[in-house]
């Protein structure tokens, strides 16, 4: 890795704390909505339903096959009907204060800052991202990785998301690199490690939960920390 100029990172659930965030956020709104009183007797299931679900359904959004808006309109829906909750005692805002809240939290993975400042004093970072255009801005900023990254290239501004080859090529024009000089580091073994190892480029999968990697998968971190000893 000692050739390369250009790293490229993934946001949600490489740097930011996707799930931690939105746990905290969850525990917040099962109690504004009084979600006990309405038959969900366990916050820890309900929290953990959603999680699959949300992850079902941003694997298909990041390979096209769903929209932001599908996205958005199923996922709490669908959590709230495999839990044995009617349809009409549905919460109708509890999509849209989700998305208020869980985009002011804080928590990143451990050593972020610390990483991210020991990178940039040798290689250009740049940052491409799945997420939607304000909540992913607001985030950045939020929890102040903005410094750090020469460009934030954000799908839904491009209107392509990982793991097209097209938004790659994008990253890479703007960053002036080379395919040889880049890496990408990221948390989905479809969006972005495939996606950039199809694309040519080198890529490292963030993997902290110690999931199996696949044998297609050459380079794998358990924690951001190890990219100092990589790099």
């Amino acid at each position: 890795m000692k050739n390369k100029k250009h790293i490229f990172f993934d946001l949600d659930h490489t740097l930011w704390d996707f799930d931690k965030n939105a746990e905290e956020t969850l525990f917040e709104l099962y109690a504004v909505y009084n979600l006990k009183k309405l038959g969900l007797h366990s916050v820890d299931v309900f929290i953990e339903t959603y999680t699959h679900n949300n992850h079902a359904l941003w694997l298909a959004y990041h390979l096209g096959n769903i929209s932001k808006e599908v996205l958005r309109k199923t996922r709490f829906t669908k959590t709230f009907l495999d839990l044995g909750l009617s349809p009409d005692l549905i919460p109708a805002q509890f999509e849209d204060d989700y998305v208020t809240i869980c985009p002011t939290k804080t928590n990143l993975f451990p050593g972020t800052h610390q990483t991210l400042k020991y990178l940039t004093k040798k290689y250009h970072l740049h940052l491409i991202s799945n997420g939607f255009k304000e909540s992913t801005e607001y985030k950045v900023k939020n929890t102040a990785l903005t410094p750090y990254f020469k460009n934030i290239i954000i799908s839904e501004v491009l209107g392509v998301n990982k793991p097209d080859k097209a938004i790659f090529a994008y990253a890479l024009k703007l960053a002036k690199g080379k395919i040889s000089e880049s890496v990408m580091i990221g948390d989905s073994l479809e969006a972005d490690i495939r996606g950039a190892l199809n694309f040519g480029m080198d890529a490292i999968y963030f993997n902290p939960k110690r999931l199996h990697k696949p044998d297609d998968i050459p380079l794998e971190i358990h924690s951001l920390a190890e990219l100092q000893e990589r790099f």
